[in-house]
């Protein structure tokens, strides 16, 4: 079971995450942008629990996640990340950020797609 963090501006999309990634068996934790998801991070840092996973959208007000990905990494540098997007374009602003982001999954997905991506990059394959 890993500790996952889902930032997710939709929210039929973060309840959908949230749902399929708990019923894989994994504590998981859904926000709603970048800001929020920054701070759940350090509350988890701070109560000695952090986060394994760090899962989010590209595309979200306030903070985006190409940005939220950059100071999440700067602060947890084991955690690992995976963006996803509904727009193929938004995939080239994750280009260069290979070191530090490790899947981009593009909406839509199907469930089993989701729980198998997210435990490859959980496992490190």
């Amino acid at each position: 079971m890993a500790r996952i963090l889902i930032a997710e501006d939709e929210p039929d999309v973060l309840t959908f995450v949230v749902r399929a990634l708990r019923g894989a068996g994994h504590e998981v934790e859904g926000v709603g942008d970048g800001s929020d998801a920054l701070a759940a991070l350090a509350r988890a840092r701070e109560a000695n629990r952090p986060h394994d996973l760090l899962l989010t959208d590209i595309l979200m007000p306030v903070m985006d996640g190409v940005s939220l990905a950059l100071l999440a990494s700067r602060d947890q540098s084991e955690l690992r990340i995976m963006l996803m997007t509904g727009y193929s374009d938004q995939r080239e602003r994750a280009h260069g950020l290979d070191a530090i982001i490790h899947d981009i999954l593009l909406k839509p997905f199907t469930l089993d797609e989701l729980v198998t991506r997210v435990q490859t990059v959980l496992d490190g394959a």
